[in-house]
């Protein structure tokens, strides 16, 4: 029996949610990752005794590139949206 528009926009839906779960999974890996690495910088910088302060200085310089990051991301979806909305309207 063939499938419906319906059915078959189901399943597309179920496959982008899937694969947008799966990158972000990927994505958690890798920050987890780059995580250790600059802890391991930091570590090596100030000491095995790191303080509070520099502690702080790498969770600010973390919180500014995602902020950054997050910025520039939310821009680009609304460019790719703006050209599914002018492609829909031609």
């Amino acid at each position: 029996m063939p499938e419906t528009k319906k059915e078959i926009s189901i399943r597309r839906e179920v496959m982008k949610k899937t694969l947008e779960l799966m990158t972000a999974a990927l994505s958690l890996v890798a920050a987890l990752a780059w995580n250790d690495a600059i802890q391991a910088i930091f570590l090596k910088i100030f000491g095995p005794q790191s303080s509070v302060v520099a502690k702080l200085i790498y969770a600010t310089a973390v919180t500014v590139i995602v902020v950054y990051v997050g910025f520039k991301l939310v821009a680009i979806t609304k460019k790719i949206d703006e050209g599914r909305e002018e492609r829909l309207n031609k």
